[in-house]
């Protein structure tokens, strides 16, 4: 066991089950169909998640919620197996505002060039004096434990781009939506728009089930439709760290470790169980209860349905039923997940709204210059918006939107100053 589990567990174990009265009472008034929201995984320096609350999801055997969220935030090291080439430490690095697990000002960097024929190509990135490869994979690494190990973007790939962390509050109500739900959504938004919006769904594989494809949630290309298959990504990818899903590093340069690096606890979970186990059991991001009651804002939620918004920012999507069974057989939806209405004012859908970054992940050649719609539960707490992070206002975020969301635009430019106002105030309260 790792040492912060031999004193955490035990002394949390009542933290976890007793609620803040404020939250207790805003759970009994909640609708029982009503998916539970709220902040509820603070950061703490120590004891790891003493202070949190779970959405109820049912822990394995010997596990605790206290505990996912401690693996989450653990910091690793090279005695870990952090690296040879990773971004960041712990998943709370990127995951973290305003509590573990939502987003951050973190971004990686994606890159690549097309061929002659225009599609995109993953690059070969070399490291070690030019003398190792780093091969088929569109992620440049910031960070190497080794200067040997550094990788640097040659001029040959032309396309460039950041990608801002997301949220990963309330993914266990995303990951339990139905697949016919979002072919549903998209096959709805033609009618809706006058054939201007169609968002596209696309299969991918599922690590944990081989052989086995779901419909694409998360990521900013869909290029995930589990959160264990998330997980395992990026704790290869960000951290550098194998595990059972991906057992292989990407390089050996500087690696003193073994693979896989990760492995089972005194509770038989990897940390990539603890990683997933810990999102799919927290809390949606709630509104601003305050600000949406304002007249302002309730004039702009309106406005937000008028123009177009709400096609692609789908304000209610309902989850599966409790039993239904996921992700290649892996999973079944438990009470706490099935049959629960979330608001994420997201489709979960690939768009071309003329901001695409060129690049494709485990989808066709058709999603280069698509991306993921952004939920916008927890939109108050982002400073910099969209998928490069380049626009620091709701309103330059707005005029970015082209291609399928022109009109919609077009729509928010005839739109009167108080009521272009009203748009934003809505906004701010989600």
């Amino acid at each position: 066991m790792k040492p912060w589990r031999r004193f955490a567990v035990p002394l949390l174990l009542t933290a976890l089950i007793v609620l803040p009265a404020a939250l207790a009472k805003k759970r009994r008034l909640q609708p029982q169909n009503e998916a539970l929201t709220g902040f509820a995984t603070p950061t703490l320096s120590e004891n790891p998640g003493s202070q949190s609350t779970s959405n109820g999801l049912p822990e394995p055997t010997g596990d605790t919620f206290v505990e996912d969220q401690a693996a989450f935030e653990e910091a690793d090291g090279v005695d870990k197996g952090l690296g040879p080439i990773y971004n960041a430490r712990s998943c709370a690095d990127c995951h973290q505002n305003p509590v573990t697990g939502g987003v951050s000002q973190v971004a990686e960097f994606r890159v690549g060039h097309v061929d002659g024929s225009g599609n995109f190509v993953n690059p070969t990135l070399m490291i070690n004096h030019g003398t190792t490869a780093v091969p088929d994979r569109s992620l440049a690494n910031d960070r190497a434990v080794c200067a040997e190990a550094q990788e640097r973007v040659p001029l040959a790939e032309t396309i460039r781009t950041f990608r801002m962390s997301l949220n990963t509050l309330g993914d266990g109500y995303v990951e339990a939506i139905d697949d016919s739900t979002l072919q549903d959504l998209a096959a709805g938004q033609p009618g809706l728009s006058k054939g201007k919006v169609h968002g596209e769904a696309i299969q991918v594989p599922i690590l944990e089930a081989p052989g086995q494809t779901r419909i694409g949630r998360f990521g900013w290309k869909d290029q995930h439709a589990s959160l264990l298959s998330f997980a395992s990504d990026a704790y290869l990818n960000e951290q550098g760290i194998t595990n059972r899903l991906n057992p292989v590093d990407l390089t050996t340069v500087c690696k003193t470790t073994t693979d896989p690096e990760d492995g089972p606890d005194a509770t038989g979970l990897d940390d990539i169980d603890h990683f997933a186990t810990f999102m799919r059991g927290t809390m949606a991001p709630p509104i601003d209860d305050v600000s949406m009651a304002t007249p302002a804002a309730q004039a702009g939620q309106q406005l937000f349905t008028k123009i177009g918004c709400s096609v692609c920012h789908v304000a209610s999507i309902t989850t599966a039923a409790t039993g239904t069974v996921i992700n290649g057989g892996t999973l079944t939806v438990p009470e706490a997940l099935g049959s629960k209405i979330i608001h994420p004012y997201g489709d979960f859908l690939l768009h071309d709204i003329g901001t695409g970054d060129g690049i494709v992940q485990n989808g066709p050649a058709d999603t280069a210059n698509k991306l993921r719609t952004v939920p916008l539960w927890g939109l108050r707490t982002r400073g910099r918006l969209m998928h490069d992070g380049a626009s620091t206002t709701r309103e330059q975020a707005i005029l970015r939107h082209k291609g399928e969301a022109s009109a919609t635009r077009a729509a928010f430019l005839k739109l009167t100053p108080q009521q272009q106002a009203q748009l934003l105030a809505f906004l701010d309260a989600l």
